[in-house]
């Protein structure tokens, strides 16, 4: 995290900062976060300009963390004056990712408590874990799951052999739900569809944000992914939603756990080592692909941060 300044040539602090401001630069927009329009002024430059400076008349701590998640993985850099120490870790640890950079006055006191922060910061993000690929979990129970509402996705087109969607009751522990691809003696098949679980659980975004089944609407763009870790975008057609009973699978791998609410039906399969497998046919000791990551979410995005759902 850069430690930036706002002093004379003359100040102590003019030559251990980062940077300089003089209140005007070509690679920053600079934004006043006093309410609801500050924001969304901030999420619209996002992927336009390399820095966004936030200024607040009064310390708005949820703004902030929107614009911070809004812009992870953008290329655009989020940077906020800070006036009061208390203020500091704050927007140090704003979704525990935060800011890249703090704008200080000519305060050597605030400076040495912002380089201390900084250094915090710095030592927890070296700590960070990257998001992990899809592997394989084994089964550890099958339990009847009750009744409830189950979202059926239907896209546009159709998937191949081995692509579904990535479920899950958190964000963190997604399982790969096949899509309808099999016929059988009893119903045809549908490759345009996932069977995706319960309304509550998550799914993986196209662009790498997830979002409760419940939220989906026809337009939006869903990832699908084959078994060998690739992923390609599709558009949702439609979704279907009934009373339909569950089956509540948990499932570990590498001292991380998960579970997801299948619909209990033949149709609904998970990816196993071997081939494919029904979740009415799942016994304890099987497994199948899923893919664990440790990060957080705030809206969906994906941030650097630990976030334990169970």
């Amino acid at each position: 995290m850069q430690l930036w300044v706002e002093a004379p040539p003359e100040s102590s602090l003019f030559v251990q900062a980062d940077r300089v401001w003089t209140g005007t630069a070509n690679d920053v927009a600079v934004v006043q976060l006093d309410d609801y329009n500050g924001q969304e002024e901030a999420i619209s430059l996002i992927g336009m300009i390399s820095w966004i400076l936030i200024k607040c008349s009064d310390w708005t701590m949820i703004p902030l963390e929107n614009i911070v998640a809004a812009a992870s993985g953008s290329g655009t850099k989020i940077a906020v004056a800070i006036s009061k120490k208390v203020d500091l870790r704050g927007a140090a640890f704003a979704l525990e990712h935060g800011v890249d950079a703090i704008l200080l006055p000519d305060d050597e006191e605030l400076w040495l408590s912002a380089v201390e922060v900084a250094g915090e910061r710095d030592k927890v993000t070296e700590n960070k874990e990257t998001n992990s690929i899809l592997e394989f979990a084994k089964v550890t129970s099958v339990e009847s799951g009750g009744v409830g509402e189950r979202v059926c996705v239907d896209l546009i087109e159709r998937m191949s052999h081995d692509e579904g969607m990535l479920i899950g009751s958190s964000a963190n522990a997604l399982a790969l739900i096949h899509g309808e691809t099999i016929p059988s003696q009893f119903v045809p098949s549908r490759p345009f569809r996932v069977n995706a679980g319960a309304v509550h659980a998550y799914c993986l975004m196209a662009d790498g944000s997830t979002r409760y089944l419940s939220e989906l609407e026809s337009g939006d763009k869903v990832a699908i992914i084959s078994s060998s870790g690739a992923l390609r975008d599709a558009s949702i057609g439609r979704l279907k939603v009934e009373m339909r009973p569950f089956l509540l699978i948990r499932f570990e791998a590498s001292g991380l756990s998960g579970q997801v609410m299948a619909q209990q039906a033949e149709t609904v399969r998970l990816i196993s080592q071997d081939n494919l497998i029904s979740v009415t046919s799942l016994k304890e000791g099987d497994q199948f692909l899923v893919r664990f990551s440790s990060g957080m979410r705030h809206i969906g995005r994906e941030l650097t941060g630990v976030m334990n759902e169970r």
